[in-house]
């Protein structure tokens, strides 16, 4: 899997080293929280020493690439592995609405679209740190996963070798997908934890590029949860149990409220393990490509040395805890087409009927479902 800091995986950490790590070539430069299920609330941490205060909540700390090299250095992080997830769900069709011409931001052409930006970007911020090159990549949200699974970039479940092989995947398997939903993060965190189990405890991130926030209806109340959202929430507490720090790249128009305090809705976890970097407002702002990349670089990297270091005061590191779900992802999807049988109006006219955004509740037909967006 992707190594961000160099080899020596099995290497103890240490407080200093000898080893040189050089920064890529970059210029340099919360509401109340709603209460939670039961369940989530009550949750226990894996170790037995209660998780310290300081890593509840991770501030940003830096303002330079430089700055988070330095810190990455000083807390000793020889190692870590990247994952990849990708949002293939439907709300893609109409959120470049204003970033991307009115396009799905799944839409491949001469221009690359902006998750080909995002993956090309994170390759290239994250290549100097890259050792080798090998980053399991999934994809949820489609037709064939939904909110409930993952599948696989690779029908045999093998990494992709390299950004460039990412991007070689994804512009092969977006024609043959049915972009579906409701959205969870769910699937793709579970899986990475499952990664994370069978490598013994070694340190990764997973990357997550999407393009909304998790699904709730408007008919939930402000200190009610949705379906979605607990199991995302439960999720990434879960995940604080692991040597696992997430990040969220935001693509696409948003909004994007909800998920820059979501930190704010996991009140019990080990240590503030998820971060989320719009990459559509860096990406908008009047400056060079190369500021723009730094930018994301700082803002993608800014939390991990404190998730490191949180992980080896509470000894996450390499440990198998044995409580992580055995995860097979579906393979890649094959051509997607209309069953031949099938009646073309009538298929349109159910899916028609189905809320686009939540996919999980039908429409009133004389009012709508509360999610009716307009595109224009």
């Amino acid at each position: 899997m992707g190594n961000i800091l160099g080899n020596n995986r099995n290497r103890e950490p240490q407080n200093s080293r000898n080893e040189i790590i050089s920064s890529p070539n970059f210029p340099t430069q919360k509401p109340v929280p709603l209460p939670l299920p039961p369940e989530i609330i009550s949750g226990q941490c894996s170790n037995t020493k209660q998780p310290s205060k300081k890593y509840a909540l991770i501030h940003d700390n830096f303002t330079t690439l430089e700055q988070v090299i330095g810190a990455l250095r000083k807390e000793g992080l020889e190692s870590s592995n990247l994952i990849l997830g990708i949002d293939f769900t439907k709300s893609n069709e109409w959120t470049g609405q204003i970033s991307f011409n009115k396009k799905s931001l799944h839409a491949i052409g001469d221009t690359l679209n902006p998750y080909e930006k995002a993956i090309s970007i994170v390759g290239k911020t994250l290549a100097p740190f890259d050792e080798d090159n090998l980053i399991p990549c999934f994809g949820f949200g489609d037709a064939t996963t939904h909110d409930q699974e993952v599948f696989s970039f690779h029908s045999d479940h093998s990494p992709c070798h390299g950004f460039d092989e990412v991007l070689a995947c994804y512009k092969r398997i977006v024609p043959n997908l049915k972009l579906s939903g409701p959205t969870s993060y769910a699937p793709v965190i579970e899986a990475a934890i499952d990664i994370v189990e069978k490598s013994h405890g070694q340190f990764h991130v997973l990357v997550i590029i999407a393009d909304g926030q998790v699904t709730r209806s408007v008919d939930y109340g402000d200190n009610e949860l949705s379906p979605q959202e607990e199991k995302t929430i439960k999720a990434i507490a879960d995940a604080s149990k692991y040597p696992l720090a997430i990040v969220l790249v935001g693509v696409g128009d948003g909004p994007w409220e909800d998920m820059e305090k979501f930190d704010d809705k996991i009140q019990t976890r080990d240590f503030d393990n998820f971060q989320f970097v719009n990459f559509t407002k860096i990406m908008s702002k009047n400056t060079s490509a190369a500021e723009k990349e730094a930018a994301f670089a700082v803002n993608a990297l800014m939390e991990i040395p404190f998730q490191y270091k949180a992980c080896v005061e509470f000894r996450k590191l390499g440990h198998v805890i044995g409580r992580a779900n055995r995860i097979v992802p579906k393979p890649s999807p094959v051509p997607y087409s209309r069953p031949a049988h099938s009646n073309s109006t009538t298929d349109d006219q159910n899916q028609s009927a189905c809320c686009p955004v939540c996919l999980t509740n039908a429409k009133d037909l004389a009012f709508g479902c509360g999610h009716m967006v307009s595109l224009f």
